[in-house]
């Protein structure tokens, strides 16, 4: 690949797929950070499959399972749980107002394994050939000897999983600077890593959405319906990057989920970190040793063990500006 000024190195590692799949990769609304990146590869002619590692119960819901924990989400889906908690469902449901009809999947909260299986069965009944996973936040981006890691268990069955499914290319895009400073991750070593990984060949660059572009006014309209079919679970992540591409600076609280934290809203959320999937996996140094995990029990204790010998960490750090 020919890196140009003129062009977007992760779109130009795409140029030749035919079949992406789209995937959010640390559960919850992940999906809906792809929802600009969806519209931009629906624009270059690419079919596009969504799928997304979910906190619905899903064996609550009407949905089918099509295989082990893995679901095909359709609108007319009913969440009979109680919780009324289903983005993927209403996500569904936006996207049928917008004429858009692509398939979308919901994984339940796994291990390695079972979730690297439902990967391959995509990748069968979908002729995948190239996997694009959303992170919402940057904690996907840290290696595991950083003094705190955020919530990283979802983003990192998902790489896991991903990098083991043998899909011929792997990228990952994270959006959302600054958010997990909510869950005590150190900006300043997300960008040590962004530049360790730069020095090999992983980085692809980023590209920020501005609110002026229709791709970013689709995320926006998505995340507002949202918010509306769910006021007992707006999200965090996603309402902090519409506050910020509509201009919000500060401590602004879009939800009231984060009232009595000291939030940081900031043009820099709206911009996509992008990487080569086994540029970052290669970097992960627990990653070996969570991928024969089964359950999400079996992950955090791999995850623990490998903490607990760790000899130092690379301490929490702020940014020196």
């Amino acid at each position: 690949m020919n890196h140009s000024l003129t062009k977007i190195p992760l779109f130009q590692a795409l140029e030749n797929s035919q079949h992406i799949l789209l995937a959010g990769a640390g559960g919850g609304f992940d999906i809906y950070a792809g929802i600009p990146l969806y519209f931009a590869l629906k624009q270059l002619g690419k079919t596009v499959t969504l799928a997304n590692f979910s906190f619905t119960w899903l064996d609550h819901t009407t949905a089918k399972e099509v295989c082990s924990k893995c679901y095909q989400i359709e609108a007319k889906d009913i969440d009979q749980s109680g919780r009324n908690y289903f983005p993927e469902k209403f996500l569904k449901q936006w996207l049928a107002q917008q004429k858009e009809f692509p398939a979308l999947y919901a994984f339940d909260r796994m291990g390695v394994q079972p979730l690297k299986e439902a990967y391959i069965y995509l990748q069968k009944k979908h002729q995948i050939d190239s996997v694009l996973l959303v992170d919402g936040g940057t904690d996907s981006v840290l290696f595991g000897d950083e003094e705190l890691l955020g919530t990283p268990q979802e983003d990192m069955c998902t790489i896991a999983a991903v990098q083991e499914s043998g899909i011929p290319t792997q990228l990952l895009a994270s959006i959302g600077f600054g958010i997990d400073h909510f869950h005590g991750v150190s900006h300043f070593r997300f960008l040590e890593n962004v530049a360790a990984l730069a020095k090999e060949g992983g980085y692809l660059g980023l590209f920020q959405l501005t609110q002026e572009m229709p791709e970013a006014q689709h995320y926006i309209k998505a995340v507002h319906f949202a918010n509306q079919q769910m006021p007992q679970a707006p999200s965090i992540v996603s309402n902090s990057i519409v506050s910020a591409l509509q201009g919000a600076y500060g401590n602004i609280h879009a939800t009231t989920r984060t009232i009595g934290s000291e939030l940081w809203i900031n043009p820099l959320m709206t911009i996509y970190w992008c990487f080569e999937l086994n540029a970052l996996a290669s970097k992960i140094e627990y990653l070996e040793a969570v991928k024969d995990s089964v359950t999400m029990g079996d992950f955090n204790k791999k995850l623990a063990q490998y903490r607990s010998g760790l000899k130092q960490t690379r301490p929490y750090k702020q940014l020196p500006i």
